[in-house]
């Protein structure tokens, strides 16, 4: 009955209530802070993750600009339906050059982070330009206007800068070539592509787009998306103890 009478008096006393509820917050804002602090790292480090390639962060800007994060997550949670559709869970280590991130907060169209070489590249140009074309029931708008939009890729050298300044490892060989690269990787026209793949390894080459006589932005976008979920090798993964899943 003692301990009944106390808590009615924390609960009539506003002050009291608000600075005991400030305590718990405080408390539990610790534990989960303060490890961040002396642990070497909150990502485990997994083979085979790299920096994007100039043309796909291009594409991947694209994504950005035109929303496909409000329709489309990047984010295989790890249960057992969601890994029979997407495949394997997702990894912190996959995201840790997104800048921001795109895991997404919902799903009106599928999961996307591991739809890399699931389809061609004449599925994702028929896909962009006209998605009823290959998927009837989809609600999503087309965008033909990406297959006639030239690639402006001028100032690429000065995006990988950016994300080099927030952490992304781009060298200053990288940065000194981004222009060159995103030509090499969508024309394949010219030497370098040992040395541009020996940059991004498992980076694809290729007119993504079908003209070979202009790079668009429907280039750069397919580009992104093949990338997608094809950087680890899952069939050597081995999770360490506390693997993260995002």
């Amino acid at each position: 009955m003692s301990v009944m009478n106390h808590h009615g008096k924390v609960e009539k006393n506003s002050i009291l209530l608000t600075v005991l509820v400030l305590i718990v917050v405080s408390i539990g804002g610790i534990v989960e802070l303060a490890p961040l602090f002396y642990l070497e790292s909150t990502i485990e480090k997994v083979t085979g993750v790299r920096p994007y390639t100039p043309l796909e962060l291009a594409g991947r800007n694209i994504y950005i600009r035109e929303g496909c994060y409000n329709c489309h997550s990047q984010m295989v949670r790890p249960f057992r339906d969601e890994n029979e559709r997407y495949g394997h869970y997702s990894l912190a280590a996959e995201s840790m050059y997104d800048r921001p991130f795109q895991w997404g907060s919902k799903r009106t169209g599928p999961d996307l982070a591991r739809v890399g070489g699931r389809y061609s590249d004449e599925w994702h140009r028929a896909h962009t330009i006209n998605p009823r074309s290959v998927v009837p029931e989809s609600i999503m708008p087309g965008y033909p206007f990406l297959a006639r939009t030239e690639l402006k890729f001028d100032d690429i050298a000065q995006h990988l800068q950016a994300n080099a300044t927030l952490g992304v490892p781009y060298d200053e060989a990288m940065i000194a070539a981004a222009r060159a690269d995103v030509r090499l990787q969508a024309t394949v026209d010219g030497d370098g592509l040992e040395d541009f793949q020996a940059r991004y390894p498992k980076a694809q080459a290729r007119d993504f787009d079908g003209d070979p006589n202009r790079i668009t932005e429907l280039d750069a976008l397919i580009a992104y998306l093949q990338m997608l979920g094809t950087l680890v090798d899952f069939r050597v993964y081995q999770p360490t103890a506390g693997d993260n899943a995002r």
